[in-house]
């Protein structure tokens, strides 16, 4: 089994508009929803063994962010160019390439592209995967090489937003 957890960066400020899309960094919204959504994953038991990220600002904060309330090591997060641009098929082939030593693993990055590709592997039909929003998605497969479009279960989606329904 294979769990993928997709996590879109969190909100990003647009205050410097001479900055390069890359550098933008966090706003004051992102920076308590990276956190929020962390602490959900948390107190849902959601462990990944792996963070790969994006390069740019927002995302590499909202990992770390994500990371810390998880209690991952933000020494271990990995930093992967191919995610910042990368059209759906290009994290197709990213995730079907990965190590089968993880069994679980979290791809922080951009949309559009994680919506498309969260319906790509799904039989969700989400309309939009919001700033800090997390779409977790299991396989039935032992190798990554293995994941097919529209094989994977979508166990979770969540975003800050979100009404939590109190247990």
């Amino acid at each position: 089994m294979k769990t993928l957890t997709l996590l879109r960066h969190a909100k990003s400020s647009w205050d410097h508009p001479e900055l390069a899309d890359i550098d933008r960094p966090l706003n004051k919204r992102g920076k308590r929803d990276a956190p929020i959504m962390g602490e959900r994953l948390a107190r849902a038991g959601i462990s990944p063994e792996l963070i790969l990220t994006s390069p740019a600002r927002r995302a590499r904060k909202t990992a770390s962010r994500v990371a810390r309330a998880l209690g991952y090591p933000a020494d271990r997060i990995v930093v992967d160019p191919r995610i910042y641009v990368a059209a759906p098929a290009e994290l197709m082939a990213l995730i079907r390439g990965l190590d089968d030593r993880w069994s679980d693993v979290m791809l922080v990055g951009h949309n559009p592209t994680l919506t498309e590709l969260a319906n790509e592997l799904t039989a969700a039909d989400i309309d939009n995967v919001p700033t800090a929003g997390v779409v977790r998605i299991r396989f039935p497969v032992q190798s990554w090489s293995d994941i097919r479009p529209g094989a994977g279960e979508l166990t979770l989606f969540d975003y800050p937003k979100r009404a939590v329904t109190p247990r």
